[in-house]
């Protein structure tokens, strides 16, 4: 079978994360059968699972959060105590650690001044003739923190060490389209990676209705756009408490996870949905209805009585009602309309080619929302292939693509999520319910572009001198370089300048 160099880079850079170095032969068997190496990723049972050890629950998270936050507070009390009394000789402070061993960080009340702390041309003749006190020894990542790292090291592992990486890319988008914020507070931070896992991963290859469903009924959602806040008016508890409706899920679901901006609906629909899915919470430290952490249909915040919702009428029957709507809006054709437009926009073009939407749109409503089924639909169109690579790497692609080309697996986040934060995509943070732009205009400003030469060359002076540039040219885009990207890594003054350059070519950035 003749080699197509060029169906090989629109393979590994447009579906995946690009071509991995060492001795995987990823561009020669692109190459050889560049439509049949993406998907017989797509293929593999359960490929999109995420199951390490030591990866936990949500329920187990929340229940190590919870021990976390009254462990802080107890040590908080006892700091507080402790400064009101005198203090006795020989009399030492310290924090007491749970039955789990998880570290707390010490709270300023707690810790030592340090010798610092005066201000500038203050005399302190006193702590003069002291010795000067050691500074406080750096306090080891406590519970959030190491299972945030964990999460995220699980995530850029997979990512790249995956033979194509198309699934991965698959998680990445639907991640980003069902975003929540890590940056919310703790209970996000701690939850960010699990929602991916179980609410994401099992669905990017099934039903889009059952992965709207697993969504919206996930803690992180929930607690992400605050519905355990949401009463309904005249519910039980909403009476009690003189509140009323939260409406920020029921809107972000209809414009941003389903129908879109301009799908059809109105104010009265989102005020509608927000009444259907009053009681969607989860249990507290608590758990008085479920464990800690678990999704809870709270019939005492649920509206009561029918509601109209897109010109039809929904009966209250409960946790029912809710899902019954989910299932409508997963159909609706304005969906299938935003879905294939969105997905037609991430891996072909900003502006992509109308039969190309049109074809995934049919695929989606055709199929019931089989998200498999429209992904290879996007793979046997003509136009997903043909389109020119204009499209810029995200920081996140572009980082994973370095390690895959450098065979670098991550043993550490610490670089990863640094960097991601230094180029403007903090990892599962992002500023809003919309998730990061994907466009150009986003990722391609100069200012962006210099902190990724910034952080090339920073690669290139690590491990410049072990690797051939030439070589790793050939890996990443073999007969499709074009002249003048050899000619540029041919003439560097180094090889740590002609890796550098390497990062930032055309064939490495664009997809």
């Amino acid at each position: 079978m003749a080699r197509d160099p060029q169906a090989a880079l629109v393979a590994l850079n447009r579906f995946g994360f690009g071509a991995r170095g060492g001795a995987s032969g990823d561009f020669v068997n692109a190459a050889s059968d560049p439509r049949g190496f993406v998907k017989a990723e797509l293929l593999r049972p359960n490929g999109a699972l995420l199951e390490v050890p030591g990866l936990l629950a949500t329920p187990a998270l929340a229940d190590a959060v919870f021990a976390y936050q009254d462990e802080v507070k107890r040590a908080r009390e006892a700091a507080a105590k402790s400064e009101a009394a005198p203090e006795q000789p020989g009399q030492t402070r310290g924090l007491s650690m749970d039955a789990a061993g998880m570290p707390v960080t010490v709270p300023p009340a707690a810790a030592s001044p340090s010798a610092g702390t005066a201000a500038a041309g203050e005399s302190a003749p006193a702590m003069q003739a002291a010795p000067a006190k050691p500074a406080p020894p750096q306090q080891p990542p406590n519970v959030v923190q190491k299972t945030f790292r964990a999460e995220a090291l699980a995530r850029l592992q997979r990512a790249v060490l995956a033979d194509c990486g198309i699934t991965e890319r698959l998680v990445a988008f639907w991640s980003n389209h069902f975003c929540i914020s890590a940056a919310k507070g703790e209970l996000a931070r701690m939850w960010a990676g699990t929602f991916e896992r179980e609410a994401i991963r099992p669905h990017v290859l099934g039903r889009f209705a059952d992965m709207l469903k697993a969504v919206e009924q996930h803690p992180a959602m929930l607690f992400f756009l605050d519905n355990q806040d949401s009463l309904g008016p005249d519910s039980r508890a909403g009476q009690n408490r003189k509140r009323g409706l939260n409406e920020n899920l029921a809107r972000e679901i209809m414009e941003l996870h389903t129908l879109g901006v301009g799908g059809g609906y109105t104010q009265q629909d989102v005020t509608s949905l927000a009444r259907i899915i009053t009681g969607w919470s989860f249990a507290g430290r608590n758990g008085r209805n479920a464990a800690p952490g678990s999704f809870v249909f709270n019939v005492n915040a649920h509206q009561p009585g029918p509601q109209t919702l897109l010109g039809k009428i929904y009966q209250d029957n409960g946790l029912a009602q809710g899902e019954a709507a989910l299932a409508d809006l997963a159909r609706h054709a304005s969906t299938a309309k935003f879905i294939a437009t969105k997905l037609a926009r991430h891996f072909v073009a900003d502006d992509p080619p109308p039969a190309l939407v049109t074809r995934l749109e049919a695929a989606f409503r055709t199929t019931d929302g089989d998200l498999k089924a429209v992904t290879l639909a996007l793979l046997d169109s003509d136009e997903a292939w043909s389109a020119p690579l204009t499209k810029i790497r995200s920081p996140y692609e572009f980082l994973v693509a370095g390690g895959r080309l450098l065979a670098r697996v991550p043993e550490d986040p610490g670089f990863y999520l640094n960097s991601l934060n230094t180029l403007g995509q903090p990892l599962w943070a992002p500023a809003g319910p919309n998730g990061f732009a994907d466009s150009n205009a986003m990722w391609a400003a100069p200012e962006g572009m210099k902190l990724r030469l910034d952080i090339s060359a920073q690669l290139a002076s690590r491990l410049g001198n072990n690797l051939d540039p030439r070589d790793l040219l050939d890996l990443v885009a073999g007969g499709a370089t074009s002249a003048e990207t050899r000619r540029t890594i041919e003439r560097a003054e180094s090889r740590q300048q002609a890796l550098a350059l390497l990062l930032m070519s055309p064939e490495f950035q664009r997809r």
